[in-house]
């Protein structure tokens, strides 16, 4: 007997289907669709929802089958660890040439559903922007790189996709007298670097590219492009230094650009252990973090051999706004120990000194910045640590002792100060401010492919970040987001979310943590866009709206599916799409079917979610 306001059949055919809803949500597997029908539906949608023509959209997404996929896949793998047969390759990858297509794509992937890896540069040292260990989906998006600079507002505007070279170049053909405080490598990605507070060599007199960020384009988990003032100051701030792969795609950033002189002036000067390292790097913590702000001093330190014997290189990279006179004057003065002559010393604009630090000959031509494309990528692992306090002599001593019976592993130091004390902690989520002398980056590249080199250098390289643990910062021991480092915690997406993301989240944020989460809680609830180490969401009992379980949430999404059927008995079609759920976790569906309501009368299709 049917419902009052149903016909028998239509009941009938409810009936059935939610049967079928049953049966498809209790059975323990099911058969996942074949790779040609997912592409197929994925392009149906995302034409649908990007009102581009197919043709356009069909020419943006690749699957394992198209002869694209592998060169674009590489094209942006910085990492040669996470370029092997055994690496998880996505399902697909998108490359989106329009901001549509990017509300396409988070849309989509939320109705198949399958994940998003979001890749503007590739730089992410643990390959988390274009690997996962499931089905995925690339949301690479190299092709939104524009770079509008406006010297007269002295701002820019620069999409995600664009590199740091492509920003230098931008804002150098405009102005010979305007910068951006960001990072040396040119190939790094807009995207990531901005969201994870990028530094550079301005650092010290202008602090990091969040400190300069005014305005942003965020593609929320609806699908919605906002700006600043229609995402609130609370998600503004969280994606100035949280990272924004946990709350979104950043279409794009505004920024303030910064003043640089006509000239700068640029140095190296190399010591070992037998030319008197040690008290140079000695010096050198109690100047580099305290010197003239226009002054920005890094060391490398790495083990070599020398006439047949090992030691310890270090080298002092400088960078100086002004002259070279000015800067030997202020080295002969404050680090005597350096020994800096003028003969040292470069002369150079601004954007020459960019090509400098970039490693590039110094007659190569500011173009350069703009190859997308290094020549090869290494084997490679990294970790970083704060010091707050000078370490000792004695502890360097032994520090190089064991570096040298290490073999390879090597050290950067970066000093802080300046500006970057004069930056409360939580004016963004990057925290690391005032009480930090400097920033140490751990690093060990090698060339062997296969388990026991990666294996063998990655040991190396913590065994050297545990020996440090007396002389770093503590409760938390600080790390830095840009440098990612899944040796410090992941987040498995289970009942103890939470707490697993704290473990990694206090490093990274330290009491900035706890902001972010609630943020993150509000905008993205149901933690769409995760990755090993993004901000968590609080459960439903932590933020006050009591832990629901899964069979619950079915219930009520049933009701609301024969709700819709009573309210629209005449016109309403009900279409299944079986698919794949995720093993990690729930999302923001329960069951294994999403249903998509067609109405005749509508072109268009509107997912159905719980």
């Amino acid at each position: 007997m049917g419902k009052p306001g149903v016909s028998g059949s239509a009941y009938a055919s409810l009936v059935c289907l939610l049967l079928h809803l049953c049966a498809s949500a209790s059975a323990s597997s099911s058969s996942p669709p074949s790779q040609d029908s997912l592409y197929a539906s994925l392009l149906h949608c995302l034409t649908n929802h990007s009102n581009s023509p197919p043709n356009q959209l069909s020419n943006t997404l690749f699957s394992q089958t198209n002869s694209s996929y592998s060169s674009i896949l590489r094209s942006y793998i910085r990492n040669a660890r996470f370029n092997t047969s055994s690496t998880p390759k996505p399902s697909f990858i998108l490359t989106p040439l329009q901001p549509s297509h990017v509300q396409a794509a988070v849309i989509c992937s939320k109705t198949i559903p399958i994940p998003l890896r979001i890749r503007s540069g590739g730089h992410d040292y643990e390959g988390i922007s274009y690997l996962a260990h499931e089905p995925f989906i690339i949301l690479d998006l190299f092709n939104l790189r524009t770079v509008t600079v406006d010297t007269q507002k002295e701002i820019a505007v620069i999409q995600a996709g664009a590199t740091l070279g492509e920003v230098y170049y931008g804002i150098w053909e405009k102005s010979k007298v305007h910068g951006f405080p960001a990072g040396l490598c040119p190939t790094v990605g807009v995207g990531g670097h901005f969201s994870g507070g990028g530094y550079g060599s301005l650092l010290r007199k202008y602090g990091l590219s969040v400190d300069q960020i005014i305005d942003a384009q965020i593609v929320d988990v609806n699908g919605r492009i906002l700006q600043r003032n229609s995402m609130g100051e609370d998600l503004f701030w969280a994606i100035r230094g949280g990272g924004g792969a946990s709350f979104g795609v950043i279409l794009s950033y505004t920024v303030k650009l910064v003043s640089v002189p006509e000239t700068v002036t640029v140095f190296k000067v190399r010591k070992t252990l037998e030319e008197n390292a040690t008290d140079v790097v000695v010096q050198w913590q109690q100047v580099a973090p305290h010197t003239d702000d226009r002054l920005f001093m890094r060391l490398l330190l790495q083990p070599v051999t020398v006439k047949k014997s090992k030691t310890i290189r270090v080298s002092v990279l400088g960078s100086f706004l002004g002259r070279a006179n000015e800067v030997v004057t202020l080295m002969e003065k404050e680090f005597p120990l350096l020994g800096l002559k003028k003969e040292d010393c470069a002369e150079m604009g601004w954007i020459d000194s960019m090509v400098w630090w970039a490693g590039l000959d110094n007659d190569t031509n500011a173009r350069k910045l703009l190859d997308r494309n290094p020549d090869s990528a290494h084997f490679l692992k990294r970790k970083s640590d704060y010091v707050q306090t000078p370490i000792p002599k004695e502890g360097l001593e032994n520090i190089w002792k064991k570096m040298i019976e290490l073999g390879k592993t090597g050290f950067v130091f970066n000093p802080y100060g300046g500006k970057m004390n004069e930056i409360s902690s939580d004016a963004t989520p990057f925290p690391h401010r005032a009480g930090n002398l400097y920033k140490i980056q751990y690093s060990v590249n090698w060339e062997e492919p296969g388990d026991e080199a990666d294996k063998n250098y990655t040991n190396q390289i913590r065994s050297l970040y545990s020996y440090m643990t007396p002389f770093v910062s503590k409760n938390p021991r600080r790390a830095f987001l840009n440098y990612r480092d899944l040796d410090i915690g992941t987040n498995k997406f289970d009942e103890k979310s939470y707490e697993e993301g704290e473990v990694y989240g206090v490093k990274y944020f330290h009491e900035n943590f706890q902001r972010l989460v609630k943020i993150k809680t509000e905008v993205d609830p149901e933690n769409f866009f995760r990755n090993q180490q993004s901000i968590p969401v609080l459960s439903r009992l932590e933020s006050g709206g009591g832990r629901i379980l899964q069979s619950s949430l079915f219930l009520t999404w049933m009701m609301m599916v024969v709700e819709l059927f009573l309210c629209k008995p005449s016109s309403a079609k009900f279409v299944s799409i079986s698919v794949t759920t995720f093993s990690d976790g729930p999302r923001y569906s329960p069951v294994k079917e999403i249903w998509t309501v067609l109405d005749e009368d509508e072109t268009s299709t509107t997912p159905m979610t719980a």
